[in-house]
């Protein structure tokens, strides 16, 4: 039976001391992919290290450059030289890749959502290895989705993945920051992420834009959506063959959740973005969790953002604490005028993600 994986590297793996994209690094890793090939595995590669790279090739040192006209210009330079060495490092092992650069907008527009599911499953119908980072150097917002992490989990649950790999420059998920606490230890299997994990897994990193937090929060998002998570060591050899292998000796391994959400409501949990905030009371939240209804803007305690019928909003209870997600049926100025008993999310638009 065919499975998939999709595979993250991060831009402090991707890329070398010098800047430049880590050509022995890739041929590893695409020797490894092709190997998981023959045991059923059909792999997808979310590649970060674009504007490392880039600014590297103009030969304007280590130090990330913060201005976004001079980032999409540099992503511009560096994904020429990002996707040659991915070629090349898998032309050896005589399988063709091909470059998919997605943009939020891909995922937040149904129609555009589901061209981008059709092109990378032709692809992989093909034999070809999808390597997709996001477009950068016409990308606004910053350039991101927030980090190539979150990118990852969505691209694992557009493609109905089993696993995401997020290779890094550390062994996983540990319990306190290296470098702070000498007796920080490795966190193997994660079946839930709460407050006291999302702690422990700090902030950024200096190369990338993303680090562990984000990865957890990705994790976390994978999860949901039923795919199994593992954030490991690029530099270790062989790991992929590794996280295969049973017993798992290797990374930290986020449990997949047995989930029940159709592929609509995956996509207004994970792939929508939110535009605004709805704080609900008890009431409401029964109505939601225990009785499945629907919400009433009766039970709406506070609205923040602004939003039209049709946006996702984030659905908080009176202590603040995430209770789900989904399309809402007015804006937010119907509240601010009582909206009294109207529908403000349907139950067949809402996600319970508390």
């Amino acid at each position: 039976m065919t499975r998939r994986i999709v595979v993250k590297v991060g831009s402090s793996s991707v890329t070398g001391d010098d800047g430049l994209p880590n050509t022995s690094l890739l041929m590893a890793l695409a020797a490894e992919l092709e190997k998981l090939r023959d045991s059923g595995w059909e792999s997808v590669v979310v590649s970060s290290g674009a504007v490392a790279a880039g600014w590297a090739t103009i030969g304007q040192g280590k130090d990330r450059p913060t201005d976004v006209s001079v980032l999409q210009a540099v992503s511009a330079i560096g994904q020429h030289q990002l996707m040659s060495t991915w070629a090349n490092a898998f032309g050896v092992q005589g399988r063709t890749v091909g470059q998919v650069l997605l943009v939020p907008h891909d995922f937040t527009d149904r129609r555009q959502y589901l061209h981008a599911r059709q092109t990378l499953s032709t692809l992989l119908s093909l034999g070809v290895v999808p390597v997709v980072n996001e477009n950068d150097a016409v990308a606004d917002d910053e350039l991101r989705f927030g980090d190539n992490d979150r990118l990852a989990a969505l691209v694992a649950h557009l493609v109905g993945a089993s696993r995401l790999v997020m290779l890094t420059d550390a062994p996983g998920l540990l319990t306190a920051d290296p470098r702070l606490d000498h007796e920080a230890s490795l966190i193997e299997i994660v079946t839930e992420v709460d407050a006291r994990l999302e702690a422990a897994a700090g902030g950024t990193t200096g190369v990338g834009s993303g680090g562990m937090a984000s990865k957890v929060a990705a994790a976390r998002i994978a999860s949901f959506s039923g795919v199994e998570t593992v954030i490991a060591d690029a530099g270790l050899e062989g790991v992929l063959g590794l996280i295969d292998a049973e017993p798992r000796t290797v990374g930290t391994t986020f449990v997949a959740r047995q989930s029940d959400l159709n592929a609509r409501r995956l996509w207004i949990a994970f792939a929508v973005a939110s535009c605004g905030r709805l704080m609900i009371d008890d009431g409401a939240i029964d109505a939601l969790v225990k009785r499945g209804g629907s919400l009433l803007a009766a039970g709406v305690t506070k609205v923040t953002g602004e939003f039209l019928p049709g946006d996702a909003v984030e659905i908080h209870g009176p202590d603040g604490s995430l209770v789900g997600k989904g399309l809402v049926r007015c804006s937010a100025d119907e509240f601010t005028l009582g909206a009294g008993n109207l529908v403000a999310v349907h139950r067949d638009d809402l996600v319970l993600l508390g």
